[in-house]
């Protein structure tokens, strides 16, 4: 039974919550599969890049005293010299490398860095992080085959195993067009706003409730969705999609009360991202709020709910909806993927 060395670069909500379900898995990965596994790095803003090969301990890395950057907590659990991230790859003796650091959507950066280094030092990648197939799928893809690892991304949309879902279940499909909800943040905002608050409190509640980037701007102004939708394109529709080639509008310029009288007329908005194969060849792709209908697949998404509906040649319309996903969710990708990125090894 072999021991994989798990490294986490960024340790943030949806990193705690991946610690908390591997020690939960633990007997089912060893039993099911021969996988066990150890924390080997650990890499924060905060905190630094820390290392140990012998491993850290899951307690002390849950602690406050290390969320709130304790040197004497550093200390305990083992703090090594690294400086870079190459440095703390050697010196944790990466197997995965757990790429959760938050969203740059503009280069990707550094978690692009951070990929090709992991996947340079001969581990495997599993991130949550949707830039990094937005501005390096290809490069990424290719350097992983090279170096016979696996790069796996199944975190990164809409909490659902969309990836795994067409590499594994769905082969010789040619995807024609997708239309999605894909953040959950304005799903709650816009909600809010049909009850008579604020865009401002529908923000809080979204934070509150955990789903917001970092940056909430990200989600109200549409770049999460543009960013899903790129990285959905570039994968599934095999298609070399920028950034800046799909139109993007948030939710900002939504009127409050043009917003309620679309809940009551039973049209309400939902910020959509979309994209379809022109009859040139290329791909046209916009995120945007639309009124949906009630009979529309879209309509299955409330609150946090998210959903994609796709257009293949061989199936007319597939649709797939996540309900109310949560951290856990998010953290289950990432599992499923180091799971699927290991068991051929044990």
């Amino acid at each position: 039974m072999k021991t994989f060395n798990l490294c986490f670069l960024g340790f943030g909500n949806v990193g705690h919550a991946l610690v908390r379900l591997l020690g939960e898995k633990s007997a089912e990965m060893r039993e099911e599969y021969g996988i066990e596994w150890r924390i080997t790095g650990m890499a924060t803003r905060r905190a630094g890049w820390i290392a140990s090969a012998e491993g850290l301990a899951s307690e002390s890395l849950l602690s406050a005293e290390f969320a709130a950057g304790s040197s004497s907590s550093q200390s305990r659990i083992g703090v090594s010299p690294p400086t870079n991230v190459r440095e703390w790859l050697e010196a944790a003796r990466c197997d995965v490398m757990f790429e959760i650091t938050s969203l740059e959507p503009l280069t990707g950066q550094p978690a692009v860095e951070h990929v090709r280094a992991a996947l340079e030092s001969g581990a495997h990648v599993v991130t949550a992080n949707k830039g990094t197939i937005v501005h390096a799928y290809r490069e990424l893809r290719a350097l992983a085959l090279s170096r016979g690892r696996h790069f796996l991304f199944d975190a990164t949309v809409a909490d659902m195993p969309v990836f795994s879902l067409f590499r594994e279940c769905l082969p010789a499909v040619r995807l024609q067009a997708f239309r999605g909800i894909f953040n959950s943040t304005t799903g709650v905002i816009l909600e809010e706003m049909e009850r008579g608050r604020t865009f401002a409190d529908g923000v809080r509640r979204a934070q509150t409730l955990g789903v917001t980037e970092t940056d909430p701007a990200y989600d109200v102004d549409g770049w999460d969705a543009a960013v899903k939708t790129c990285a959905l394109a570039n994968v599934l529709m095999d298609a070399p999609l920028s950034l800046d080639e799909i139109e993007r509008e948030g939710i900002r310029g939504l009127d409050a009360e043009d917003v309620r009288a679309a809940r009551a007329a039973g049209r309400p908005y939902k910020l959509v991202s979309r994209a379809e194969r022109t009859a040139e060849g290329r791909i046209a792709a916009r995120v945007g709020a639309e009124q949906i209908a009630a009979d529309d697949p879209l309509a299955a998404a409330g609150g946090t709910s998210l959903v994609i509906n796709f257009e293949l040649d061989i199936l007319p319309g597939l649709t797939l909806t996540a309900h109310h996903p949560d951290l856990r969710s998010t953290a289950y990708g990432l599992l499923s993927d180091f799971i699927n990125a290991v068991r051929a090894e044990t």
